[in-house]
């Protein structure tokens, strides 16, 4: 049987930082130059990027005429409920959800039914996810049970398959332990994620270990102007540090509850006008580096409920890259090419993972969007299981086309 090579034609290409020279007249293409370029794909991987590939009858065409081709985006923070809390959402249901919204990595939290802590369950997210539409990477908890006391076997853990750890939505309270936990992360060359709740404070107090440690850490889902200032100032004084925020902390502010009700309540809460405007600041000059979903499933029936027992959390993959085009792109903040850095390139440099860029001989994962295109978010045609998003009926300006992942058409729009 010959295999069939997919040929993606006329393309707006955005590299994600790689600078290829193409083969027709050595131009140099730097992202999204506004030449249009081919890109060959084999057995998952990109074979040939240049201005013109010839066709052939063992190629499917994929036309891009006039769309954006670019790395498949990374997000390093969402929730796929697996196990425990299936009926929320699945790592099936969640990666159909990634594919709608060109995203082609996921990075699944560790709070879980029972929590990923040790190596069997890790385990066994990893082989449920080989089946998935795209990849799904566990996070691994940095405490047993997510409790804050005890470490987990950190290299028990990384050897399972996790790329990161957390304890995501309860933060370590004890310094001693976190101090503990940064140190150990060091020796097994891990990533941790914080989640601060009392987001300031405990975001100055993590900059203080990292200083007594030399650890890095990454920050999680930024939404106040202080907490930008803090990482700002933390980075300046050479502190390894990154920080990642959320669609709805750049594009919501806290009237939106008044509207949207448990659809827009979230933990951190949305914030005043003010520090969505310091958040944009921050993906504006590099103090936040990554966008992240913090795709967190919950059913109709839980977000019914009084808005004091409703459970924190909204959706967010299949309407990520909108909301970015449409408030940071189509209004003159950043450039296509940032937005790609932020949602693709730039988390797959911090967790360290073969994804971000397209180059020949790399991965093909890739999405196809129009950054255009208007469209009206109808949750009720979401992929996701879940339904509790803050954006539907919101015009977005921006859409994908398609998704591609290890070579494969994955998703069409």
């Amino acid at each position: 049987m010959v295999e069939v090579m997919l040929l993606i034609k006329n393309g707006l290409v955005c590299t994600g930082g790689e600078r290829p020279i193409l083969t027709a007249n050595k131009r140099q293409q730097t992202g999204l130059s506004g030449y249009s370029t081919d890109v060959l794909i084999n057995d998952g991987r990109i074979i040939e990027m240049a201005e013109v590939i010839p066709e052939t009858a063992d190629m499917k065409i994929v036309d891009a005429t006039g769309l954006i081709v670019a790395p498949g985006l990374v997000d390093m923070h969402v929730h796929f409920r697996e196990p425990g809390f299936e009926y929320k959402e699945d790592i099936n249901t969640g990666a159909a959800a990634a594919a709608a919204g060109g995203v082609t990595t996921c990075c699944c939290m560790p709070n879980t039914l029972p929590v990923a802590d040790c190596r069997e369950i890790v385990e066994n997210i990893v082989c449920k996810a080989q089946k998935a539409y795209v990849k799904v990477l566990p996070i691994g908890a940095v405490t047993v049970g997510q409790k804050g006391e005890k470490l987990t076997d950190f290299a028990s853990l990384i050897k399972a398959g996790v790329v990161a750890l957390s304890d995501d939505g309860i933060p370590i309270e004890s310094a001693k332990v976190m101090r503990e936990a940064l140190r150990a992360a060091g020796e097994n060359d891990i990533l941790i994620i914080c989640h601060c709740e009392e987001e300031v404070a405990m975001v100055a107090r993590d900059m203080e270990l990292i200083a007594q440690t030399g650890t890095g850490v990454h920050i999680a889902h930024v939404s106040t102007a202080d907490a930008v200032e803090t990482i700002r100032n933390a980075k300046a004084a050479g502190i390894r540090v990154t920080a990642e925020t959320c669609p709805h902390y750049f594009s919501l502010n806290e009237d939106a509850v008044l509207k949207k009700g448990t659809l827009a309540k979230m933990s951190p809460p949305l914030r005043t006008a003010g520090d969505v405007k310091a958040v944009i600041e921050g993906l504006c000059d590099g103090t936040i580096g990554v966008i992240a979903t913090d795709h967190a499933p919950h059913s109709a029936q839980e977000k019914a409920l009084p808005f004091i027992d409703a459970p924190n959390g909204v959706i967010g993959l299949e309407t990520a890259l909108g909301v970015a085009l449409t408030f940071l792109h189509h209004t003159g903040k950043l450039t296509v090419d940032e937005i790609i850095e932020l949602m693709s390139t730039n988390p797959a440099r911090i967790l360290n993972l073969d994804a971000g860029v397209l180059r020949t001989g790399g991965i093909a994962d890739i999405v196809i969007f129009d950054r255009n295109e208007e469209w009206i978010v109808d949750p009720t045609q979401f992929k996701s299981k879940a339904r509790n998003t803050p954006f539907g009926g919101m015009k977005l300006h921006g859409r994908v086309k398609y998704t591609i992942s290890r070579g494969e058409i994955v998703y069409r729009g």
